[in-house]
């Protein structure tokens, strides 16, 4: 069976290609990333296996534009691995918010098209783009299945002390407001992969989970189960993000409201689009180009990357709290497997709670596998790629089999 899953970020799309012979057996035809969408110069890399790498540089305004050159890089003559996107067989997609209604993987249908579209003012950044890829996946394969797999299924185990807000219980009651917490699929799988790399056993211990990408959130998982998570009853709370606040004075949005005459789309507009680390150094969302602008001396890029740093070192150490210790903490996403600097400066601080980490050793470590601890060290640290777009897969192919 022919998988395609589609992995929509709030400012990109990631892609596999997989041949799904067993749910434990499986073969990539081809992965990619198309990245940067919104800014001038979006990136499409189409990584075929067995073939060259392949590279596209151009203008890449919304997920739309993104998923066709996806569907044209598969099917191409050279670069491509299938000859139609006929071969498909199913496409798996990654949904941001489910809501308290969708607690686990679906088969895609008008009924949940529709509550996905109900959640889009929980999710403005992400479930509208996960519609327009099963929406264009309709154009495209009007025949073939698609399924959804929801990021906040795996938090569904956090304690009513943790996902209720302090404010009037009637609004739980009447809206479903609550922490739902998100990244579910990511933080399950690196935290089962970190344990059996590191000979942990999942079920047993204390781990914190730290996906850090445009979009980034932060879990703690106890004995097997997500306990607390950053984000919260939207996408944007926890972390400073790409372009997300992340948690900010209520009260501070009030003030803004009645000073720059914001109505609910324009104060949803600031916290969602306009802040994170772009809205400090009004430079870039992304942070790579954050810290390019740092090392040639722009004190406003390292700001941001001080805030950065900051809030996360503040969740892991609220969440060994939380937790009675910590075990393992993991990095993953395209900045925790990505920024070396970022590791080091949680190794060195979190020395107190018993990281022995190896700085050496974390040098250079990009986009792969590789424990950042000392073998003596007391919490065991690594970074660990997530691979979402497997547990899609794998989800897809158990919903087809019950067909």
């Amino acid at each position: 069976m022919n998988i395609l899953v589609l992995n929509c970020g709030s400012s990109s799309v990631k892609y596999q290609l997989l041949v799904m012979k067993s749910e434990t057996e499986n073969d990539v035809l081809a992965q990619g990333l198309v990245e940067r969408i919104g800014l001038p110069d979006g990136i499409l890399t189409h990584k075929p296996t067995g073939k060259d790498k392949y590279k596209v540089t151009q203008p890449i305004p919304d997920h739309t534009v993104g998923i066709n050159l996806i569907i044209n890089a598969l099917t191409d003559k050279e670069h491509g691995v299938i000859s139609s996107v006929n071969e498909i067989d199913a496409v798996g997609h990654r949904v941001a918010h489910g809501g308290e209604h969708f607690k686990e993987s679906v088969l895609i249908d008008a009924d949940v098209k529709a509550g996905i579209t109900k959640l889009f003012e929980l999710a403005p950044l992400h479930n509208p783009a996960h519609m327009k890829g099963i929406e264009a996946m309709e154009a495209i394969l009007p025949n073939v299945p698609q399924t959804a797999v929801f990021d906040t299924s795996f938090h569904q185990t956090m304690p009513a002390k943790a996902f209720l807000y302090a404010i009037p219980y009637k609004f739980y009651q009447k809206y479903g407001i609550r922490r739902y917490g998100f990244h579910g699929t990511s933080h399950k799988f690196v935290a089962e992969k970190a344990c059996q790399i590191t000979g942990l056993k999942f079920e047993e211990s204390k781990i914190v989970t730290c996906h850090l990408g445009n979009g980034a959130s932060i879990t703690a998982i106890d004995k097997g189960q997500s306990i607390d998570t950053s984000m919260g009853f939207t996408p944007v709370d926890g972390l400073m993000m790409g372009t997300r606040s992340g948690s900010v004075d209520p009260g501070v949005l009030l003030f803004l409201a009645d000073k720059e005459n914001l109505d609910i789309k324009g104060v949803s507009d600031l916290i969602n689009k306009e802040s994170g680390v772009k809205g400090v150094t009004e430079l870039s969302s992304d942070m790579r180009d954050v810290e390019s602008a740092a090392e040639e001396g722009n004190d406003r890029a390292q700001l941001a990357l001080n805030m950065y740093f900051y809030r996360i070192l503040k969740f892991i150490g609220s969440y060994a709290a939380a937790m009675g210790g910590v075990d393992l903490i993991v990095f993953t996403g395209g900045v925790g497997e990505n920024d070396p600097n970022l590791r080091e400066f949680m190794g060195e601080k979190l020395a107190f709670l018993g990281v022995d980490f190896d700085f050496e050793g974390n040098k250079g470590v990009r986009g792969k596998d590789k424990v950042l601890t000392k073998p003596a060290s007391k919490v065991k640290m690594m970074v660990c790629t997530t691979n979402e777009e497997l547990v899609i897969a794998t989800d897809t192919m158990h919903i087809l089999s019950k067909k």
